[in-house]
């Protein structure tokens, strides 16, 4: 695979985007420590993150990066109705990347009438304009990208406002750690050697299979999700995928009668050595009985010291494994036509 195959089929150039990651983290760690975020949160019981695809992603890393440290229940909200509990002792984040996310204004402006905290990170659109009137914070990111090529700017402002506002330590020495990491990788990455890329290594496994993930439920479960949702968007293939110690108890069951279609699936375990110890004695068994059905298993390891490093080792991949595998389908890994779409018969009604 040439650079000029690539960008034959990606005319938009996402190959740029991935590549420039750190570059956008870095401007995003720069956007989050300018950010004027006054807000009040004595007395804050709760989190709640309104989201949706890319915009959400981000607030899924934070819940699964910051889940033994903060004090607060994080909940991440996927829909147009907040929960019942949300009030005056929660903190709403509403993260919008275009400003314009049907779901989430309409969750935003719930918060308000229930008179939550609210915290806004958007680039443009509604969200914006809210924010303004109502008077609340609002971080305002770079626009003009796909939102699954914004996750710098979901993810490291609302990291360090957290920090800023008292809910979490200080995080200069993981980050630090993590962008150097990232800077490694987009240069290996970047390079289509099959005999030196992991990424294209695993997309050309990939190349004509159902995908399966699966990863430990305590701090990769988002990364998993991260996988599935670029395999979708990028290589538009689908996949699925589980979490251990959860799928030990029901889906392994399904591990029996589609014999056919289950030996051409590849399956990929995402693992990390911070893993629960009994969740990893699992994995290992889980991959001796799945190995009776498909050759095709790989484990994955993560990478770095701290855990944000090892966690974005495997975004990162994931991503650059989506573009490959989107190369090799020869499909343009930027449109996603079907959802434009949908949300054009949406307007309709």
């Amino acid at each position: 695979m040439t650079l000029e195959e690539m960008h034959a089929v990606d005319p938009k150039d996402m190959y740029r985007l991935i590549k420039e990651f750190p570059a956008q983290a870095r401007e995003a760690i720069r956007i989050g420590k300018a950010a004027s975020v006054t807000l009040s949160v004595r007395g804050v019981s709760e989190i709640v993150l309104c989201g949706l695809g890319g915009s959400a992603i981000g607030g899924d890393l934070l819940k699964s990066y910051l889940g033994a440290e903060l004090k607060v229940p994080f909940l991440v909200n996927r829909h147009y109705v907040l929960p019942g509990f949300v009030g005056r002792n929660t903190l709403v984040i509403i993260s919008s990347y275009s400003g314009n996310t049907e779901e989430t204004n309409t969750a935003h402006r719930e918060a308000l009438k229930r008179k939550a905290k609210v915290l806004c990170i958007s680039s443009n659109g509604m969200t914006e304009k809210l924010a303004k009137k109502q008077r609340t914070p609002l971080i305002t990111i770079p626009g003009g990208l796909p939102p699954r090529a914004a996750l710098a700017y979901s993810f490291f402002p609302l990291l360090i406002s957290l920090s800023r506002l008292g809910f979490i330590k200080d995080k200069s020495r993981e980050i630090k750690e993590a962008l150097a990491l990232l800077d490694e990788k987009s240069a290996l990455y970047s390079n289509p050697d099959p005999e030196t890329n992991r990424a294209l290594q695993l997309a050309s496994n990939l190349c004509g299979r159902m995908s399966v993930i699966y990863s430990s439920t305590e701090r990769f479960d988002a990364v998993n999700t991260r996988w599935r949702g670029q395999l979708a968007e990028n290589a538009k293939t689908l996949s699925f995928g589980h979490v251990l110690p959860e799928m030990n108890h029901n889906e392994l069951v399904g591990w029996k009668v589609l014999k056919e279609q289950m030996q051409g699936m590849q399956v990929i375990f995402l693992r990390d050595r911070g893993d629960h110890p009994r969740v990893q004695v699992r994995m290992d068994i889980t991959k001796e009985i799945i190995g009776r059905y498909t050759p095709h298993i790989v484990d994955v390891w993560s990478e770095g010291t701290s855990l944000l490093a090892r966690m974005f080792s495997l975004v990162t991949l994931g991503d650059w494994v989506s573009y490959y595998l989107a190369v090799l389908h020869r499909e343009d890994p930027s449109p996603v036509a079907v959802i434009d779409h949908l949300k054009s018969e949406l307007a309709k009604v």
